[in-house]
């Protein structure tokens, strides 16, 4: 992803995890077996499009707690610990990105996602979609309400389980910028036990993709506050899964 400022800082390749991690045992399949072939130079509709201002955007559609509900009543709203999930997408030079589409998607509060083939026996919250979108606003602010996701166990070895994390999207500029990355909960203890996790060898990498608990932004009686900012280039880069 890049931005309109001409300064050029040369990209870390040691700050993301290799393709091939055993560890991690989705990543042996997945691999690259043969050389890398270099691509052509991208068309302009890959470098410029689309263009994310006059994209209409649901009343609820960075609502979680409501673009989904079966029953418009009280009792109709998912289950789980009501939070918000904020923050500020900026550039390596800590420049705002501004009117870029942010997307997220996350299990329910049992660790259960509404996938078909997710075969958790955590049942599904009928009032609880787990997609939810946004633009952020011209300071490259963005801001979802949800339920705090659950961890749920994997099949990576005997007894793997993810920690509770939710899936972020920035599309920045073109389509062809789209970097895909995840925000864990401060203090999770799981987030040092995960196979995915290991992959990364320097802490600060993984330190780029915890949310924070932010009180200040908390609302009393109703929800905590995680504030999750993503730097989209540099050597403060959120680290990001397909990178």
């Amino acid at each position: 992803m890049t931005h309109d400022n001409k300064r050029f800082v040369a990209r870390d390749r040691n700050w993301h995890p290799p393709a091939y991690a055993p560890g991690y045992k989705t990543s042996v399949a997945r691999s690259p077996q043969q050389a890398l072939v270099s691509m052509q130079q991208p068309t302009a509709s890959e470098l410029t499009g689309p263009d994310f201002s006059h994209l209409r955007m649901g009343p609820h559609d960075n609502d979680l707690l409501l673009n989904f509900r079966q029953d418009p009543s009280h009792a109709g709203l998912p289950q789980g610990e009501r939070i918000i999930m904020f923050g500020r997408v900026v550039d390596q030079f800590g420049k705002p990105i501004p009117h870029t589409l942010v997307e997220m998607w996350q299990a329910n509060a049992g660790g259960r996602y509404r996938h078909k083939n997710d075969k958790y026996l955590a049942p599904l919250d009928p009032n609880f979609g787990g997609v939810g979108r946004c633009l952020t606003d011209e300071h490259g602010m963005y801001r979802f309400r949800t339920i705090k996701p659950g961890p749920y166990p994997w099949p990576n070895d005997m007894n793997s389980w993810r920690p509770a994390h939710i899936h972020v999207s920035v599309t920045g500029p073109s389509i062809s910028t789209r970097l895909i990355t995840q925000m864990y909960f401060e203090g999770d203890p799981l987030i040092p036990l995960c196979p995915i996790v290991h992959t990364l060898k320097d802490p600060l990498a993984v330190e780029t993709m915890v949310g924070r608990l932010d009180m200040a932004h908390s609302k009393p009686m109703d929800y905590l506050a995680y504030r999750f900012d993503v730097v989209v280039r540099g050597e403060l880069q959120t680290f990001f899964e397909n990178q």
